[in-house]
């Protein structure tokens, strides 16, 4: 089989990869999500034992009549928002006890005991289409949204007719109670609108009116039967939707029959200086009482502040602020607190700094890591990411114990490190969870293929510390070993990757270039990490240099490094590029610098085009999947926080946006987009084919009938890439 396909039937080897890790509060058991096979897309429910160290299904989606081709609208933009293109079982939430778990398929909505000797899911009788089921902390109930209205079941008293029933309903036409809106989910990374208080009493809800906010509309042209479908698009410049926040009493079945109904009790904050709501949580306050906390941000993003509320009365004390005169970033994994209620946050460390970890006032994260996020707090211990300076390929994690003092970096077992052995505790990209003292690990290597998925029970004490491991099921790539060399180039040490193919030899014929960028904010592609070059060793493999760079605005290196494409978003980025180009030929005698290609997707299509219409005479060919071509047409989350709004930084947008360089097109250029997509919509390569036509610029575009952001058909996918290497080769033969 050839890789292009192997590729895209396996969602490029994800399939099979277990996931989705929760962990039982004394760490014996992990469940986890994980087809059969490395092909299997009808993703299980599994629990791990830490005990015996086997695993076994909860649920099969295909013995409970799951149809993924029957998903709410309100599902399906979910999945979309999280780049989720699996289906069976895709995500799921846990009792505090472990007792219990709820998923959702087509709709329906599921639960199944963790304990005792029957296990078999059991469909609960909600109203359909049910969207995000979450279990409450007690393992008792179930709340959901139906249509816009949170509502919440039992999962016993099966004859009580008010079983199921209604907490909050839509209060207007373009209301919804308990979803996250498209910026929410796709800038801040908040795919929720619920969140269960600790005793199960009450609901923190968000309340998105979209009254105000742009109305697009998205249609197939593929389908000329069906109407395009409506989209609440806030593009920069433009209204956001209102966002507010409520909490909710849950009444029992028989509060609610005796009109135990209370009206929701709102959350008042500034939202006019800070509209944006990034995260919502609880905890407990010195009372053993529930305490609402949660993040608000202004609209420049330059003020994010935590703040605290009574869900009783609604009043509202501020706990933190962090400012920024470029912006603050939103950190994963905080706010969160210990068990002895300390707040652990992440902020610059004094002015100028770079991020720290902190518990309390004290920074427990060293002042040479580069801090990613909190993964889990675990008790009185932190687990948190990052890399060591000077090495952004590297995704470690550390442990700090506040009540020891001590932070230090998590060392693998001997047999899970580089090279089969023991290692600094830094090598390669890792993620984790830590519940009960159990520690799950999951380590990337450029020295083996794949996914290692590693389970360490008493993980803080050495002595009685034991393993084992969690098998990925996905398939082996049908490729040569990945023939990577990793540098920092040039003076601003940008972090670079060269790939070459297995058949070359020093000395022959120097290869055509093709450089293979996101570099932009929020994604990194230069990691130590085998898998994040497959791709590239394909291209390779088919007579290229595949040349990867990371430069100005990618995450790994520091904050001035990210901060430095404020207000413009183009020549930093394309200026890193050349400068890692130069620099791969100085060291390498194996580049044509006369045959140079560049293709990429999302930011990476934007950089693509940018590329050949700004230096030609650098670049020779282009392939610009989905590319965000005029920045006033991307949304406001993401657009301002690195431009500004288009009313006050007009400049700024015309230098970033490319629509003014269409007459400057001398280099061949194609442009691939899904019609359906609604993140950058299928107007940017619309707009730019209509410019480069009206200049008597010849492109390609190739447009993809029922396709998304990121293509997910397998046939597409592989086809996909096919052309893009028929396109270069045609291009790149020079003389």
């Amino acid at each position: 089989m050839s890789f292009p396909r192997q590729q895209a039937r396996t969602q490029r080897f994800t399939i099979g990869v277990p996931r989705a890790f929760q962990i039982s509060p004394d760490g014996e058991r992990v469940t986890f999500l994980r087809g059969r096979s490395g092909t299997d897309k009808a993703t299980c429910l599994w629990s791990y034992s830490a005990d015996t160290g086997t695993a076994s299904v909860l649920a099969d989606p295909r013995a409970l009549g799951a149809d993924d081709e029957n998903l709410p609208p309100e599902e399906r933009a979910r999945r979309e928002r999280m780049r989720e293109h699996g289906g069976g079982i895709v995500s799921y939430t846990v009792d505090d006890a472990f007792t219990r778990a709820v998923f959702t398929l087509s709709g329906r909505v599921f639960y199944v005991d963790l304990i005792g000797d029957d296990t078999a899911p059991r469909e609960l009788p909600v109203a359909s289409p049910a969207v995000d089921p979450r279990i409450d902390p007690a393992g008792d109930r179930v709340a959901y949204v139906h249509k816009g209205a949170v509502r919440v079941i039992d999962i016993a008293d099966e004859d009580d007719p008010d079983r199921d029933r209604v907490l909050v309903e839509p209060d207007g036409e373009n209301v919804t109670w308990g979803l996250a809106d498209l910026v929410s989910a796709e800038e801040m990374h908040r795919v929720r609108g619920f969140w269960w208080a600790p005793d199960g009493r009450s609901l923190a809800v968000s309340r998105v009116d979209e009254s105000e906010v742009n109305r697009w509309f998205v249609g197939d042209p593929n389908q000329p039967g069906q109407e395009p479908q409506p989209l609440r698009y806030p593009a920069a410049g433009t209204a956001n939707p209102d966002v507010r926040l409520a909490v909710l009493s849950v009444p029992s079945a028989t509060e609610y029959r005796r009109g135990g109904r209370t009206e929701p009790t709102p959350i008042e904050w500034d939202r006019e200086a800070l509209p944006y709501l990034p995260t919502v949580d609880w905890t407990s306050g010195p009372d053993g009482n529930p305490v609402l906390v949660f993040t608000a941000q202004s609209r420049d993003q330059r003020t994010l502040t935590l703040f605290s509320a009574d869900p009783a009365t609604g009043l509202v004390s501020q706990t933190r602020t962090e400012s920024d005169g470029v912006w603050v970033e939103i950190m994963p994994g905080v706010p969160a607190f210990t068990a002895s209620g300390e707040l652990v946050w992440i902020g610059r460390d004094g002015a100028g700094g770079e991020r720290r970890v902190y518990v309390g006032e004290r920074a427990v994260s060293g002042a040479d890591v580069y801090v990613r996020g909190v993964v889990d707090v675990d008790g009185d211990r932190v687990l948190f990411s990052g890399s060591p300076a000077g090495r952004a390929g590297d995704v470690s994690l550390w442990l700090a114990d506040t009540r020891q003092g001590t932070c230090a970096p998590l060392e693998l077992p001997d047999g899970f490190g580089e090279s089969g052995g023991a290692d600094d505790g830094h090598g390669g990209v890792r993620a984790g969870r830590l519940r009960g003292d159990t520690l799950v690990v999951q380590h990337r290597s450029l020295d083996f293929t794949g996914v290692r998925t590693l389970v360490v029970r008493n993980a803080s004490t050495e002595t009685r510390r034991t393993h084992g491991e969690v098998e990925s099921l996905a398939e082996t790539p049908e490729l040569p070993d990945v023939r990577v060399r990793t540098w920092l180039a040039g003076e601003r040490k940008i972090p670079t990757a060269l790939v070459l193919p297995s058949w070359y030899r020093e000395g022959e014929d120097p290869l055509p270039v093709l450089m293979a960028p996101y570099g932009g904010p929020h994604a990194q592609r230069v990691l130590n990490a085998r898998g994040a070059f497959l791709s590239s060793q394909w291209f390779a493999e088919q007579g290229f240099a595949v040349l990867i760079a990371d430069g100005r605005g990618t995450p790994g290196v520091g904050l001035a490094y990210e901060q430095a494409v404020h207000h413009d978003l183009a020549e930093p980025v394309l200026e890193d590029q050349v400068a890692a180009l130069e620099d791969a030929a100085e060291r390498f005698g194996c580049l044509d610098l006369t045959r140079v290609g560049i293709h990429g997707w999302s930011f990476g299509g934007y950089l693509a085009a940018l590329a050949v219409l700004r230096r030609p005479d650098v670049f020779h060919a282009a392939v610009a999947g989905a590319p965000v071509i005029d920045w006033s047409l991307y949304d406001t989350h993401y657009t301002e926080r690195y431009l500004g709004t288009p009313q006050e930084q007009a400049q700024v947008y015309a230098s970033s946006s490319l629509m003014a360089d269409a007459d400057k097109l001398e280099r061949p250029l194609m442009l691939i987009h899904g019609l359906i997509d609604d993140n950058v919509v299928f107007a940017h390569t619309q707009r730019m084919s209509e410019a480069l036509l009206a200049a008597g610029r010849p492109h390609t575009v190739l447009p993809l009938a029922g396709v998304t952001h990121s293509p997910s058909d397998p046939v597409t996918a592989e086809n996909l890439l096919l052309l893009q290497v028929d396109f270069l080769k045609e291009n790149l033969r020079g003389a």
